[in-house]
C-alpha cells in the first residue's frame, strides 16, 4: 500500500496535464469551426449590430488564452454553460445522459466480466476441444462485425419481424419496474459485449493453459488436491490478472465506444448527447461531453494500473525504481 501510495501523486499529476492538453484541444477545436455561440444562438439572419454586441457580452471578443481560461475555470467549479440549442444549463443534461451510459457500460461490463472469464477457464481446461473451438470461433465473429451491424442484426431478430422479444431502443428507469428497464438493457449490452468477448475469453484462455503447465501447480496436481481446488485456489489468482488488466483498461474504451451502440439503439446516453449536440453545433455541449468522456477515459486507465499492482506486488517494486 505505501509503494501505491508513494507512486499514486505522480500518477495523479501526469493525469491532470494531460487533462489540461485535452481541454485546450477541445476548446481550440470548437473555436475553429465556422460560426461561432453568438452566430448560432441568432441564426444566420441575425442583425450585424445584434450579433457584434452579443460577442462583446459573451467576451467572444476577448483573446484566445482569456476565452480558455475562463471556461476552463468555470468548467472546474461546476458551470458546464448554456446549452445553445436548449438555453438551459448544460450540467443537467450532462449528468443525466451520463448516468445511463454508466448503467449500460457497466452491465456491459459485468457481462463481459463474467461470461468472458467463466468461458475462457473452461476454453482453457477443454484446450482444442470441440467446445474451446466453438467458443473462439463464436468469439471471432462477434468481433469481426461492426456495432452497427450487429446492433441492428439483433433488433431485427429480437424487436422486429422474427421474434418480438425486447423492445427495440429507448429506456425506461428502474423505478418504473424491473423488467422494464431490463428489457431495454439487454440488447444495447449484448452488442457492446460482443466486441470485447473475444480478447477476454482468449486472454483468460491463454493464461489458465500457462499457469496450469507450472511448477507449483503441477506440485499441488501430486499433493493429491481435486483438480476443482487446484485451479480456483493455484491457478484462477495468476492467471486472472492479465485478463483483469484488460477488463479495466478497456472499460474506458468501452464508456468511449458506447456512441454507435447508443445511437443504433436510441438509447438516452452521453455519447448519443455527444453526436446530436455535433449534429446541433451545440458548442458547450460539446466541450463538456468530450471533456467528461476523456475524464472517465483516464481515470479508468488508472484504476487498472493500482488494481494490476495490488494482484500483482512486483509490480510495485518495479514502478517504485522505475
Amino acid at each position: 500500500m505505501k509503494a501505491i501510495l508513494r507512486i499514486l501523486p505522480k500518477r495523479l499529476t501526469v493525469i491532470l496535464i494531460t487533462l489540461l492538453l485535452i481541454s485546450l484541444l477541445i476548446f481550440g477545436i470548437t473555436q475553429i469551426l465556422p460560426g461561432d455561440a453568438a452566430f448560432m444562438m441568432l441564426g444566420q439572419w441575425s442583425n450585424p449590430e445584434a450579433l457584434a454586441k452579443l460577442r462583446d457580452q459573451m467576451g467572444l471578443d476577448d483573446p484566445f488564452w482569456v476565452q480558455y481560461l475562463k471556461w476552463l475555470t468555470n468548467f472546474i467549479q461546476g458551470d458546464f454553460g448554456k446549452s445553445l440549442t436548449m438555453g438551459i444549463p448544460v450540467k443537467p443534461i450532462i449528468m443525466d445522459h451520463l448516468a445511463h451510459s454508466l448503467v449500460l457500460g457497466l452491465f456491459s461490463f459485468c457481462g463481459i466480466a463474467v461470461f468472458g472469464i467463466l468461458l475462457g477457464v473452461l476454453c482453457g481446461i477443454k484446450k482444442d476441444s470441440w467446445f474451446d473451438q466453438m467458443v473462439s470461433s463464436l468469439g471471432f465473429i462477434g468481433v469481426s462485425i461492426p456495432e452497427f451491424v450487429s446492433g441492428s442484426l439483433l433488433v431485427l431478430l429480437f424487436a422486429g419481424s422474427v421474434w418480438q422479444i425486447f423492445p427495440a431502443g429507448g429506456y425506461t428507469p428502474l423505478t418504473e419496474g424491473f423488467w422494464p428497464w431490463l428489457s431495454r438493457l439487454i440488447l444495447p449490452s449484448v452488442t457492446l459485449m460482443l466486441v470485447l468477448f473475444a480478447y477476454v475469453v482468449r486472454m483468460t484462455r491463454s493464461s489458465i493453459i500457462e499457469v496450469l503447465e507450472t511448477n507449483y501447480v503441477r506440485t499441488a496436481r501430486l499433493k493429491g488436491l481435486d483438480e476443482k481446488w487446484v485451479i480456483i485456489r493455484h491457478a484462477l489468482r495468476n492467471a486472472l490478472m492479465p485478463t483483469v488488466t484488460l477488463l479495466a483498461n478497456n472499460f474506458g474504451w468501452l464508456m468511449g465506444g458506447i456512441v454507435v451502440v447508443e445511437t443504433v439503439f436510441s438509447f438516452p446516453g452521453l455519447g448519443r448527447l455527444t453526436i446530436l449536440a455535433i449534429q446541433k453545433r451545440d458548442i458547450p455541449m460539446i466541450q463538456a461531453s468530450i471533456l467528461i468522456t476523456a475524464f472517465i477515459y483516464i481515470f479508468a486507465n488508472l484504476l487498472a494500473d493500482l488494481l494490476y499492482m495490488i494482484l500483482d506486488p512486483r509490480t510495485r517494486t518495479e514502478s517504485v525504481s522505475y
